[in-house]
């Protein structure tokens, strides 16, 4: 293979698009038992608007989108809060990064793959630096590609926490691709978003730029993103104290903003016929892990079914009582307005 070559896979390529804290980090983690399927864990929301900011870059422009944190990943990680995704170990006896420097493609994603993410790394610069000008898909297909080859696997899936964010940018990447919808009671998920910092974060900053008349949601509809993104991003967290951000939020903000993202991520891939939409509802599949596992590997592909892989997998997912339920009836009332379109959407009862 060619340093310009975009390897044809014999599977079309699937995003597992989400809201994050929604169980997708699992499905992740399941499909990496997979012989035949290369999971992409966190892969696209750490790259930031920088991953979607170039639409025909060279090599050298894509391995600094690949190498260098963004203002906001950065911004988060500098003083050391890493979340439990988090999969590369700081703390290794001669580990090369710290985390204000770790590059966003090491962080999780080649920890997912391999227990030398760093070698992984230093084997896909030249490649990556090598490529000419070329559409931003075509980069990533590369990429993907490079890793299916070297892995021995025949699909890629990619999965990141709260894509939903970028699901119109990435089905204009990949119109072919398949998409599976991994969500959760939205008020679940939003307990669990504001147990989580970088969640914290993100939502602290979203209603700060609200105050300053910005309504980041249009960037969520936006097909294509551009260097400026880039810029506002850096301007934004060079005057924000991010510990004071991630306090603002309350509960009820976290429910806004699931149901914001169910609803203006699910528009992007509405119209999909039934053979490129998968609708996975996390708690079915803690209800009956087996039948949903079989139904998402035969939705990527029926060749990849394997037994062994799904009596493995089976036996991971396991009921989980509601916290929602737990909480007193006034807060459940709030948190349930809040969550109401969403729900509605998704056809949980009220």
């Amino acid at each position: 293979m060619t340093d310009t070559t975009v390897p044809a896979l014999p599977i079309v390529p699937v995003l597992i698009l989400s809201t994050g804290r929604c169980g997708s980090t699992m499905v992740s983690d399941l499909l990496n038992r997979h012989p035949r399927v290369l999971s992409l864990s966190e892969f696209f929301v750490p790259l930031g608007p920088e991953g979607f900011a170039w639409q025909r870059p060279d090599g050298e422009r894509m391995w600094r989108t690949l190498s260098t944190q963004s203002a906001g990943l950065h911004a988060m990680l500098k003083d050391g809060h890493v979340v439990d995704e988090g999969l590369y170990d700081f703390d290794a006896p001669g580990a090369r990064y710290v985390p204000g420097n770790v590059p966003p493609i090491v962080a999780v994603t080649l920890a997912h793959l391999t227990d030398d993410p760093e070698a992984l790394y230093d084997d896909l610069e030249p490649l990556v630096r090598a490529r000419p000008h070329m559409p931003l898909g075509d980069h990533y297909r590369a990429l993907f590609g490079d890793l299916a080859q070297k892995f021995g696997r025949r699909v890629w899936v990619e999965r990141s926490g709260g894509t939903l964010m970028y699901a119109r940018k990435l089905m204009r990447l990949f119109p072919e691709a398949r998409v599976i919808h991994v969500y959760r009671d939205g008020r679940d998920t939003a307990m669990s978003m504001s147990n989580h910092y970088n969640f914290r974060v993100l939502v602290g900053a979203m209603m700060q730029c609200r105050r300053l008349g910005i309504d980041v949601r249009r960037n969520f509809r936006a097909e294509k993103g551009s260097p400026l993104d880039v810029l506002v991003q850096q301007l934004a967290f060079r005057f924000l104290n991010v510990d004071k951000t991630a306090a603002l939020p309350q509960l009820e903000d976290f429910a806004r903003f699931w149901s914001d993202l169910i609803m203006i991520g699910t528009e992007a891939f509405e119209g999909l016929p039934s053979d490129r939409l998968l609708n996975v509802r996390f708690e079915d599949v803690q209800q009956a892990p087996r039948e949903h596992l079989r139904a998402l590997i035969r939705f990527i592909d029926p060749s990849l079914e394997d037994e062994a892989w799904l009596d493995e997998v089976a036996a991971i997912p396991r009921p989980a009582r509601s916290k929602f339920q737990t909480l007193p009836g006034d807060v459940q009332a709030t948190l349930t307005k809040a969550c109401a379109p969403g729900l509605e959407r998704l056809g949980y009862a009220l």
